[in-house]
């Protein structure tokens, strides 16, 4: 085989090689916009099970995998209180787990059970009546790196640019009534 050929084919292959990359980049959310918007909560009413996180939201797909593990048909849910370009990623606080219910249904007490047993906590957050909300496409393990970039600058333009007085709340689990997240006042 010639040397030209050789050549060729690396380069090939090379190319190949970042457009898939570039695929994969695209696909887990690169050129997708964060929607932002404020109104009546996506969910109402919703009790999860939880495990709580401090440090660097990049390390919390090992929640996410332990609880999809226990039972693989409820939604997963993640609650971010702090914004990363604000706090220390060593102090920043999340709570990762599944729904078990929404809106007016309970969870059934085997469902509990079986979370606790490992080692998840159950909490039931109230309907807020307003919220601020953003979505970002969750498609990889990527999407989640993208998301802790991309989720928190466009919350604050979009509340800064609204004048709303909304902000993080403290942490829901120590305290009985609120929502976690970001919250809309008046």
């Amino acid at each position: 085989m010639s040397d030209l050929l050789l050549l060729g084919l690396i380069g090939g292959l090379t190319l190949l090689l970042l457009l898939t990359l570039l695929a994969f980049a695209g696909y887990s959310g690169l050129l997708a916009g964060v929607e932002v918007s404020a109104g009546s909560p996506p969910i109402r009413n919703v009790t999860v099970a939880y495990k709580f996180h401090m440090g660097l939201y990049g390390e919390t797909g090992r929640l996410f995998t332990e609880s999809c593990s226990i039972f693989p048909k409820l939604r997963s849910i993640a609650v971010y209180y702090d914004n990363p370009h604000m706090v220390p990623p060593d102090k920043c606080r999340c709570a990762v787990g599944s729904i078990l219910s929404e809106g007016e249904e309970s969870p059934s007490p085997e469902l509990i059970d079986l979370y606790q047993k490992f080692g998840f906590k159950v909490f039931s957050f109230p309907a807020p009546s307003h919220v601020v909300t953003a979505t970002f496409p969750y498609t990889t393990i990527l999407s989640i790196w993208l998301a802790t970039r991309r989720v928190h600058p466009a919350l604050d333009t979009y509340i800064k640019e609204r004048k709303l007085c909304a902000y993080p709340r403290p942490d829901p689990f120590h305290v009985p009534t609120g929502t976690a997240g970001r919250l809309l006042c008046a």
